[in-house]
């Protein structure tokens, strides 16, 4: 074990902290530059829409954090929310007990879900919500006497998490080829991306309607009795925001009714405003069996997620005859819970949901203008979530190659759009697109900056090419 020079909760110099981090660090989902001249960017400070590095340099947060931050950085009362449940109660585990907070939170939680998902597991994150929805899946069709229903079926380049069975559900093949094999059983459909629609690309019904179908048509060929949930985001995040087309939910729904096949909404990212609601699939009209959710939740001042499903899928466990082996030391936290419940009254008292829906309209105008530029093919989404398709040619949608797109968000988009006060996600899991998701709190002079910086990047972008 190597020691630094200075403990790092006392003052320290730039330099002996940046050593610290290369030392000791090990950053998620991050390439580590061995060049010491590369500074690893320090977020020190938050302050509504905005965050501050250890130079003082303002940004604004594009990405809510990582599609977190809801209600905006500094909010004392989450912050004092945290400091009082800590005094009166740090810990104890949901592990056949209770504690007030969780159980406050999953009452409030059961008001505002569609239909009766009136039953809530709490986890400490998204992908531990994903997990238990498969897990719960599983062992509900063995309790009611269809135990070979236990394959997943999911959407082409969607991320559904990092656990062994959350990665398998993800349909991002390089994303998972490090840790395979992974657990068996789960199968893809297409996406919802009409940009680049294999078919009926002029008719968004249309292509809805041929995408639902191509669900029916898995779970026909996988055998209806072996298949337990399909799992679908209400707006795809990776690939670049992919909204569902007009009628798609609908269809999904009553091929998962006349299969018996659970329909999860994975809402990780779409609960808690981020498409005007709090969740999403109260914008699209339809009824999961199970929602997993979690950044939002807390508006990432604590961490939190929960698996909420309905009555249904808890009846077998009512009579108490059976047990849901499954749990988290620190799901249902209490502080976290508290927070959340504190991050709720602001939701409530500031109205952040019909905020989105009120400016979501002036959001998407004012990243439009960005489509008189070469480089723009596509810019897309709801709500305060959009995504920003780059194109190598605007009439035949031709997209870059690796090498292109490794040289353009990794060589340049990356560093310059945050070098220019905004930070925001360029990212190549799919086709090569900037994501951006603001703290609900802002407002046109937000999008107005966000409209400017990524005009000036991406014109220097495309001299470039």
């Amino acid at each position: 074990m190597t020691t630094t020079p200075q403990h790092l909760g006392q003052p320290s110099d730039g330099s002996v902290q940046q050593q610290a981090a290369r030392d000791h660090l090990w950053m998620h989902f991050s390439r580590h530059c061995a060049d010491p001249s590369v500074e690893i960017p320090t977020i020190v400070r938050g302050d509504g829409a905005y965050i501050y590095d250890a130079r003082g340099k303002r940004y604004l947060d594009g990405l809510a954090g990582l599609f977190v931050v809801q209600a905006g950085h500094g909010r004392t009362e989450l912050a004092e929310a945290a400091a009082k449940q800590a005094s009166e109660l740090a810990f104890f585990p949901l592990w056949s007990y209770a504690h007030p907070s969780a159980i406050d939170l999953a009452a409030r939680l059961a008001e505002h879900t569609p239909g009766d998902l009136n039953r809530v597991f709490f986890t400490t994150g998204g992908g531990e919500a994903v997990e238990s929805a498969w897990k719960l899946a599983k062992q509900y069709f063995k309790l009611v006497g269809k135990p070979t229903k236990h394959k997943v079926i999911s959407r082409a380049i969607a991320y559904h998490g990092t656990p062994q069975g959350a990665l398998s559900i993800t349909g991002l093949p390089d994303m998972k080829a490090p840790f395979e094999p992974l657990v068996p059983s789960t199968f893809r459909v297409p996406n919802t991306n009409i940009y680049r629609a294999p078919v009926h690309s002029d008719d968004p019904q249309a292509f809805g309607l041929w995408a639902a179908n191509r669900i029916e048509e898995a779970i026909e060929f996988e055998g209806a009795d072996t298949v337990a949930a399909v799992f679908l985001e209400p707006v795809q995040n990776s690939g670049g925001c992919f909204p569902p087309p007009p009628g798609y939910f609908q269809r999904v729904r009553e091929i998962c009714d006349r299969h018996d096949v659970l329909l999860v909404s994975d809402e990780v990212i779409c609960a808690f405003g981020r498409l005007g609601h709090l969740f999403g699939a109260e914008r699209y009209g339809y009824q999961p069996d199970i929602i997993c959710c979690a950044k939002g939740l807390t508006s990432g001042y604590s961490p939190l997620g929960a698996m909420i499903a309905t009555d249904r899928l808890f009846e077998p466990f009512a009579d108490g005859a059976a047990t849901f082996a499954h749990g988290y030391t620190f799901g249902g936290h209490p502080v976290s819970t508290a927070v959340a419940m504190a991050n709720l009254d602001i939701f409530e008292r500031e109205q952040l949901p019909e905020h989105v829906r009120d400016t979501e309209g002036a959001f998407r105008a004012t990243l439009g203008q960005l489509t008189d530029l070469p480089i723009v093919g596509d810019v897309r989404g709801e709500g305060f979530f959009y995504g920003i398709e780059m194109v190598k040619d605007k009439a035949t949608k031709e997209t870059f190659d690796d090498a292109e797109s490794e040289r353009l968000l990794r060589g340049f988009l990356s560093k310059a759009l945050f070098d220019a006060g905004l930070y925001c996600r360029a990212d190549d899991r799919g086709d090569p697109v900037i994501q951006l998701a603001p703290p609900l709190i802002c407002e046109q002079t937000h999008f107005d900056f966000m409209e400017q910086v990524l005009r000036d990047v991406l014109t220097r972008a495309w001299a470039q090419l």
